[in-house]
C-alpha cells in the first residue's frame, strides 16, 4: 500500500474536496453549536480557485484552501484533516503547502480564524509562526474566534 503524502492544488469544484468539506462541516456543527448558521455563512465553496487535497496513498485524507481577501492578503479557509491522519503533521505539511501557494501568487500575509475551543487548531497556527491579530469583520464580535496573521 503507498502511504505517500501528496498534496494536489484544485478549486473547489473537486469532488474530494466537497466530500473532505462535508465532513468538516458536520464536525464544525458540533463544535459551534447555536452558531453555526453564522460561521456557515463565510465558509461558502462555491467558488474557490485555490484548493488545496492532500492524499495518503489515493485516499483524501486533508484539505485547505485561501481566498483573496485584499491586494496582498488572503485569508485561509476550510483547513481540514481527517481523525484517522491526525498526529501525523499533516496539517503543518498541508499548510507548509498552502503558504508555499500563496507565494507564487504573489500574495505576502495570510490571515485566519478558528474557534478558540479547537486547541489543536490553535496550536498548529501558533507554532507555525502564525500570531494572534484582532478579531476582523466579521467575526470582530464573536467571542468563540480567535483570529491570526502570517507575514510571508
Amino acid at each position: 500500500m503507498n502511504t505517500e503524502l501528496k498534496f494536489e492544488k484544485t478549486n473547489s469544484k473537486d469532488e474530494n474536496f466537497v466530500s473532505l468539506v462535508q465532513e468538516l462541516d458536520a464536525y464544525l456543527s458540533e463544535v459551534n453549536g447555536s452558531k453555526d448558521d453564522f460561521f456557515r455563512q463565510f465558509n461558502t465553496i462555491d467558488v474557490l480557485p485555490y484548493v488545496m487535497v492532500g492524499y495518503l496513498g489515493a485516499t483524501p485524507v486533508a484539505c485547505g484552501a485561501f481566498k483573496v481577501v485584499a491586494n496582498k492578503t488572503v485569508e485561509v479557509k476550510r483547513m481540514y484533516v481527517k481523525p484517522t491522519s491526525r498526529g501525523k503533521n499533516v496539517a503543518t505539511l498541508l499548510l507548509k503547502e498552502l503558504e508555499e501557494w500563496v507565494k507564487q501568487e504573489g500574495f505576502d500575509t495570510i490571515i485566519l480564524e478558528t474557534s478558540k475551543t479547537m486547541k489543536s487548531a490553535v496550536n498548529l497556527y501558533q507554532k507555525n509562526g502564525y500570531v494572534v491579530i484582532p478579531n476582523y469583520a466579521p467575526y470582530k464580535e464573536v467571542s468563540s474566534s480567535i483570529c491570526f496573521q502570517k507575514q510571508l
